[in-house]
């Protein structure tokens, strides 16, 4: 069973926490991994895309010259496809790309990604994180006290306001709900701070 450090916001190590095996301890899969990302990227596109065909462009509707006799190739409406101006063939129209994925393959994913931080020692646990005014330099100083560097995703149990507003100038750095956030962006984040609230979640939504 992996144990943690777990720190104070002012950097300060408190105790050290034994975090569930089945969660945070188990060998990547790479493979779920990759199909549950590629399915997060593929329901974030809106699929509003839309050209029209030869029937929807307006005018056309007589023919440019007559079947024979013009030396010309035959020609029944100037919005055909091959005309400047003329109706698109085979273009994209509205669609969803929402690709299905079972929930048990969602959940290993999740574990994947959080024992994949945790093996690499990418994995920072706080007991808790407040701040008394919404500024910046606030939050700042706390990811200084845990000795961060690096893109950063911060997850706890609930988003109080000013911990919300002191955190969103931050380029580096990115506060999210543990319930709100996906395996693709665990992955994007070169650190994982969790809260005892989040590890608690996790530990209830996938024991």
């Amino acid at each position: 069973m992996p144990t943690i450090n777990l720190f104070n916001q002012a950097g300060e190590k408190i105790s050290e926490v034994a975090l569930n095996d089945a969660i945070f301890g188990i060998t990547p899969n790479q493979q779920v991994i990759y199909d549950v990302v590629n399915a997060q990227r593929a329901a974030l596109r809106q699929g509003t895309h839309k050209t029209k065909t030869r029937a929807e462009v307006s005018g056309g509707g007589k023919k440019p010259w007559r079947q024979k006799g013009t030396g010309r190739a035959r020609q029944g409406s100037i919005r055909s496809p091959q005309w400047r101006g003329g109706g698109i063939a085979f273009g994209p129209v509205p669609r969803s790309y929402v690709v299905k994925v079972n929930q048990k393959v969602k959940q290993l994913a999740l574990k994947s990604a959080l024992s994949y931080h945790a093996q690499e020692n990418q994995l920072v646990l706080v007991d808790a994180l407040q701040v008394s005014q919404p500024k910046t330099k606030l939050f700042a100083e706390i990811l200084n006290n845990l000795k961060l560097t690096g893109k950063t995703l911060v997850l706890v149990g609930s988003i109080e306001e000013n911990l919300l507003l002191s955190s969103s100038n931050l380029p580096t750095a990115q506060l999210r709900e543990v319930s709100q956030t996906s395996v693709y962006e665990l992955l994007k984040f070169n650190n994982v701070v969790l809260t005892q609230d989040a590890v608690k979640y996790y530990e209830e939504v996938l024991g």
